[in-house]
């Protein structure tokens, strides 16, 4: 099912964690003047990327001339974990016509997709929320980010304010309300997750803890679904 409703309840749901991540949208902003690029460049990347942590990655990378295989690889390796979020949701989207499907794929982030996930489990399921949540995340980060780049140096630093934090804290708050309980099936896989992503933070470079951390915890949570079949 794919209804207004649907899309109307993931936007409501959504917005609150949308407004948590303008703090960072500001503070990209203000990086992407500072590395060069026009308020139109920024635009166009926000709109296209749409991955705030990718986003950061490449406007820290960005020199003249700009390290575009560099570049691509990187971000690439940051968004590998958007393959095993796309998984998840695949028995609910792969129903639904290609253009339909994927038009709601692009609109995927963290945030969107754990909403969802926390959907998934209504017995009336609408595929109308994915593309709800993630349509008011991508109009709030575009504004955010424009915003920032068009007032530069005039913002304050987020920081100073404790705002960096409320991205987290957002995190925090979905990680709970994706939790099932004290289950194996719940800590074993976070643990393991937070267990390699910390480990692979402290001895690799880059960002390769990102993806590390989530193949651990997925195969780890395959682990424990055949332990207890």
């Amino acid at each position: 099912m794919f209804s207004r409703d649907g899309f109307l309840r993931g936007a409501r749901r959504a917005f609150p964690l949308a407004l948590s991540g303008a703090p960072f949208g500001l503070v990209l902003g203000v990086l992407a003047g500072r590395a060069g690029l026009t308020v139109w460049e920024l635009l166009a990347m926000s709109a296209l990327v749409f991955a705030g942590s990718s986003q950061l990655v490449a406007i820290s990378m960005w020199a003249n001339p700009v390290p575009v295989v560099a570049i691509v690889a990187t971000t690439l390796l940051v968004n590998l974990r958007h393959v095993l979020m796309g998984l998840t949701l695949r028995p609910w989207y792969e129903k639904l016509p290609a253009p339909l499907g994927f038009g709601s794929y692009f609109f995927m982030t963290d945030e969107s997709w754990a909403l969802t996930t926390i959907e998934t489990r209504r017995q009336t399921f609408d595929a109308g929320f994915l593309l709800g949540a993630g349509l008011i995340d991508f109009v709030l980060w575009i504004a955010s980010t424009t915003i920032g780049r068009i007032t530069g140096a005039a913002i304050p630093d987020p920081s100073s304010w404790g705002l960096d934090f409320a991205f987290v804290s957002a995190f925090l708050a979905l990680l709970v309300s994706l939790s099932r309980g004290k289950q194996a099936r719940t800590i074993v896989p976070w643990g393991t997750a937070a267990v390699v992503a910390v480990a692979a933070h402290a001895l690799l470079p880059g960002n390769w803890y990102v993806l590390l951390g989530a193949v651990a915890g997925a195969l780890a949570g395959v682990a424990l679904r055949r332990a207890y079949a």
